[in-house]
């Protein structure tokens, strides 16, 4: 994207927006409750976490659940800040009127247990030199949020990086060039033009579960100290810590322990409405996947459902599940 399409000198609005860093984004918030058992057991189940440490202390990864307000927003007395508006607006004057929330960062200072009173107070912490990505260009806001407990003491930060742009102009199509008589393919080779779907990232971790993949097993790790079994692949037990293990081939049967009907945003490869399920392996471990066999909005939570692999293109193969109406 050129400085035209932005229609800013790039020089000054950036440093416009550096001006806002140091800043503060929001102040005198308070946690809508207590830090408080039934929410960190609600946590500890949805994420199958089963720590005996919990519930007497909260989970780290936890900590911003503290912090948000929920439907009904913040208490009074919080609020963000008029420098934080004013920086998105700027931003939005100069066409990045489009945001998408990138990562997030966390540190963990000490545990919060039952009974601590949250409060937290954030900072523009830093806006990045114009970046161009895919999306658009525009420029990555970071804020820091710092959470206390009641005493004040600092118990965790939280960085939020959003990437503020404008979108992308579409690619204008081609000029069209005098039809060819197309050479015959093998039947094996879906068609040029139909999408592909992304690749699996095969690092030394999980190359084993890949070429179970394709000898059309479902290998799942167990550890061999305390015969844990755990997936996705790890070098590590997350029970014992041991980096023991061997592979093991899973049965195959499951249930749908949860599931998501995606309708947006569209992707070239996908065919919106489809369902994408978190499936509980009978060996005690789950795992994401596709499910074919049901229509989407037939899917349901503990329907029993059996592996297959589905041949998407000459390259890629994927294990999913198929799912039966009942």
């Amino acid at each position: 994207m050129t400085r035209d399409e932005l229609d800013v000198d790039p020089e000054e609005l950036y440093g416009r927006l550096k001006t806002y860093e140091g800043r503060t984004a929001a102040s005198g918030g308070a946690g809508r409750d207590p830090v408080n058992e039934p929410m960190i057991r609600h946590w500890c189940e949805a994420m199958g976490d089963t720590n005996p440490a919990y519930p007497a202390v909260a989970p780290p990864t936890m900590l911003q659940a503290w912090t948000m307000g929920g439907l009904a927003g913040h208490p009074g007395g919080s609020a963000r800040s008029e420098a934080y508006d004013e920086l998105l607006a700027l931003l939005d004057d100069a066409g990045c009127t489009s945001v998408v929330a990138t990562d997030c960062e966390q540190e963990y200072l000490r545990p919060l247990r039952p009974g601590d009173r949250v409060t937290f107070d954030a900072v523009i912490e830093s806006v990045s030199p114009r970046k161009t990505t895919k999306l658009g260009t525009g420029y990555f806001v970071t804020t820091r949020m710092n959470v206390r407990a009641g005493d004040g003491e600092l118990v965790g930060t939280h960085r939020f990086r959003i990437l503020k742009y404008a979108p992308a102009r579409p690619k204008r199509a081609a000029k069209s060039e005098p039809k060819r008589t197309p050479e015959p393919k093998r039947k094996s080779e879906p068609p040029a033009d139909r999408p592909r779907r992304p690749r699996p990232v095969i690092n030394r971790d999980n190359a084993g579960f890949w070429e179970g993949v394709a000898r059309h097993q479902l290998l799942i790790q167990r550890c061999l100290d305390c015969a844990t079994p755990r997936f996705p692949w790890l070098p590590g037990c997350g029970a014992c810590g041991s980096q023991r293990w061997e592979a093991v081939e899973a049965s195959g049967a499951g249930t749908v322990f949860s599931y998501v009907v995606m309708h947006h945003p569209p992707f070239p490869a996908f065919d919106p409405p489809y369902a994408v399920a978190l499936i509980e392996l009978a060996e005690g471990v789950r795992m994401v996947s596709d499910i074919t066999g049901v229509p989407y909005d037939k899917v349901r939570i503990g329907m029993p459902v059996e592996l297959e692999f589905l041949r998407v293109d000459e390259e890629l193969e994927l294990p999913v599940f198929r799912g039966a109406e009942a």
